[in-house]
């Protein structure tokens, strides 16, 4: 039987890496932009990717009635003790592009020679009857000296993979899918939408 699912998160970015990375499976995916009255997007208010992720999935489920899968990410960088974090988006400022974003965080580790990095992301499944699960995934790098690649969206291009040189920004979409913090929660999503063991 097809499952109703619903991505959510009004950034046309991950929007687009869910429908690759849950291709082929028996899913009837749905954007917010397909839904004839979208409801909000909720607030991102907790101290931990898993709450919002959560928080997320369970206020677009109780608003639309479809199983929903949302998450939230972020770039913690070592030499800002984590920071951005759970705030990657907002780190900045509210009204900043993410262009912005990356030029801002280059100025601060304007040189640093600690210039580790990982990106974190907890997606979660909530399913009516309330049950919610979440699936995780962590790539380590380091931030560049400048930006590099056209791909990708927020602070994939300052964010080299660790072994790799490139950055996720230089990365073909289907190698990204493979290789990064959302790719790797959502291979396990995956696994547990298709049976398969994690």
């Amino acid at each position: 039987m097809t499952l109703r699912l619903l991505i959510g998160t009004a950034n046309a970015g991950k929007a687009a890496e869910y429908r690759r990375i849950l291709a082929g499976l028996d899913l009837d995916l749905i954007g917010l932009d397909q839904l004839e009255d979208p409801p909000r997007e909720p607030p991102e208010d907790a101290p931990t990717y898993a709450e919002n992720a959560i928080g997320k999935a369970r206020a677009y489920l109780d608003a639309t009635g479809i199983a929903t899968i949302a998450d939230d990410s972020g770039l913690e960088v070592d030499a800002l003790g984590g920071a951005p974090g759970v705030r990657s988006r907002r780190y900045f400022g509210e009204d900043v592009t993410a262009e912005q974003r990356n030029r801002m965080l280059l100025g601060l580790l304007d040189g640093a020679r600690d210039r580790g990095a990982t990106f974190a992301c907890v997606a979660a499944l909530a399913l009516p009857g309330g049950t919610v699960e979440t699936f995780t995934g962590e790539v380590r790098g380091e931030i560049a000296e400048g930006t590099s690649g056209a791909a990708g969206f927020g602070y994939d291009p300052v964010f080299v993979i660790a072994g790799d040189g490139r950055t996720m920004a230089e990365l073909p979409n289907e190698e990204k899918d493979r290789v990064s913090h959302r790719g790797l929660a959502g291979a396990k999503l995956r696994a547990r939408l298709s049976g398969e063991p994690r």
